[in-house]
C-alpha cells in the first residue's frame, strides 16, 4: 500500500499511464514475493526478515524514482514522488535501526511510515485521477494510513508480529494490481 505515491502530473494522458501501468504491474508482483518471503520469516528478527523489513522501502524509493522519470519525461510534476521517496528513504534508517530493539520497535516505525506514506499516496492520487485508474491508490492510500494506525497500536501488545506487515504488503500490491489494470482499459479506450 503505502509504498509508491502518485503525484500531479502535467502531461497528456499518453505515457504516462503506460509507464505507471507497466511500474504498478511490477510493484504488485514484488510486493506478492515479498509478503511471501516474509510471512514464511515472520516469527522473529533474524538477518533474512531484516533484510526483507528493509528491502521493502528501498524498493518503494526505486519505484518513487522511476515514476519520477516517467513524469519528467512526460512533461508532468512529481512533488508528492519527492516526498516520498524522503519519507522511505528515512525509513530505511529507521526500520535497519528498530531492528535491534525488536518487533515493537519495528511496528512503531512501519506504522508511523504507512500513516506518512499513506496520506501523501491519497492525496497524490485524487490529484492524478484524470489520468485514469487511481482510485485503487487512493483507496490504498487510505488503507495504508488505517493499518499503519494499526501497527503502531499493536506494537504494545503481547502477540506483537510481523505476519500483518505480510498481509498489508499483499493487500497493496493488489490495489497496485487493479489500478494497473484499469489504467489498462483507459489506455485501451474503455
Amino acid at each position: 500500500m503505502s509504498s509508491s505515491v502518485d503525484s500531479r502530473v502535467t502531461a497528456g494522458p499518453t505515457g504516462v499511464p503506460a509507464a505507471l501501468r507497466k511500474l504498478y504491474f511490477v510493484r504488485f508482483a514484488f510486493a506478492a514475493v515479498w509478503a511471501a518471503l516474509l510471512f514464511a520469516t515472520a516469527d522473529t528478527l533474524g538477518p533474512v526478515s531484516v533484510t526483507l523489513l528493509v528491502v521493502y522501502p528501498l524498493f518503494d524509493v526505486a519505484a518513487a524514482v522511476v515514476d519520477v522519470r516517467s513524469a519528467r519525461t512526460n512533461g508532468g510534476t512529481a512533488p508528492a514522488l519527492l516526498v516520498n521517496i524522503a519519507i522511505s528513504s528515512l525509513t530505511v534508517v529507521a526500520l535497519a535501526v528498530a531492528a535491534t530493539s525488536g518487533i515493537p520497535a519495528v511496528l512503531r516505525v512501519w506504522g508511523i511510515w504507512a500513516v506518512a506514506a499513506g496520506v501523501v499516496q491519497l492525496i497524490a492520487g485524487a490529484l492524478r485521477r484524470k489520468l485514469g485508474g487511481q482510485w485503487p491508490m487512493i483507496a490504498s492510500g487510505a488503507v495504508s494510513t488505517l493499518a499503519g494506525t494499526s501497527f503502531f497500536a499493536s506494537a504494545g501488545g503481547d502477540d506483537a508480529s510481523l505476519t500483518n506487515l505480510a498481509g498489508y504488503a499483499f493487500l497493496g500490491g493488489v490495489f497496485f494490481l487493479v489500478s494497473a489494470l484499469r489504467l489498462g482499459r483507459v489506455r485501451d479506450g474503455a
